[in-house]
């Protein structure tokens, strides 16, 4: 392709995201104004590049996550959260229900069964959204376990899709530490906390998402307009329960 086709679209600098194939990322940098994604959202003006992503604008009134839902309506009972604390080998997984966070399960699986066992969690559990945990560098800045956290949260976030779920990132930054302080100051003994440490891992996560109300919190969205408007449906409601 030469320079001349290959011309890069000007993007809104208030509006950071991330692009691959398959999906996009759209932080929340708060709750007080709406984030909106460009019209069109595109790597190159090209329409036959397999690296196009059109979307409609999105903002937190499309898809707000259940923290931002909550702080807008204390009487609020819709979806509940997974927190997910990924991990090369160990996973860690916890569950909000309510106003109640708990720690729910680790898991040793990895790539595609890692997937459907937390889908098939998700929705023994009635979750509609996940939160999993980007791990960020103490100066603030991405490590290289990062892009892995993002590759595996994009590929998650298409199949969520299809079921009306949604996932996001939220910054893990010194949960790990939290956690183990808290199965301390809980008596559990270092065995215990060497099993448990992950999925406490993930409640820490949910934990600072709840309580930041989903400040900088990205929503990992997927490139495909039918799983979008998957997305701004919502999964389908339970009839008894509202």
């Amino acid at each position: 392709m030469s320079s001349k086709q290959l011309r890069p679209l000007p993007l809104p600098a208030q509006t950071p995201y991330l692009c691959s194939r398959r999906f996009c990322s759209i932080r929340y940098g708060g709750i007080s104004k709406p984030i909106n994604a460009p019209m069109s959202l595109q790597l190159y003006s090209t329409p036959s590049s397999k690296y196009c992503c059109k979307i409609r604008a999105i903002t937190l009134d499309d898809i707000p996550p259940n923290a931002v839902r909550r702080k807008r309506d204390p009487q609020w009972r819709g979806g509940f959260s997974l927190g997910v604390d990924l991990g090369m080998a160990r996973s860690g997984v916890a569950l909000s229900k309510g106003f109640s966070i708990r720690p729910l399960t680790v898991l040793e699986l990895r790539g595609q069964k890692f997937d459907v066992k937390l889908l098939q969690i998700a929705e023994q559990e009635e979750a509609d959204e996940f939160i999993i945990g980007l791990p960020i560098s103490f100066d603030g800045k991405e490590t290289p376990q990062s892009n892995k956290v993002r590759s595996i949260a994009g590929r998650l976030a298409v199949q969520a899709a299809e079921r009306g779920w949604r996932v996001y990132l939220q910054d893990e930054h010194g949960t790990t530490a939290q956690a183990t302080d808290l199965m301390i100051n809980m008596g559990l003994s270092k065995s215990a906390r060497q099993k448990k440490n992950d999925a406490y891992a993930a409640m820490m996560v949910l934990e600072r998402y709840f309580s930041t109300t989903g400040q900088g919190l990205e929503l990992v969205l997927p490139k495909n307009l039918d799983l979008q408007e998957n997305l701004r449906r919502g999964p389908p409601k339970d009839i008894d329960f509202f």
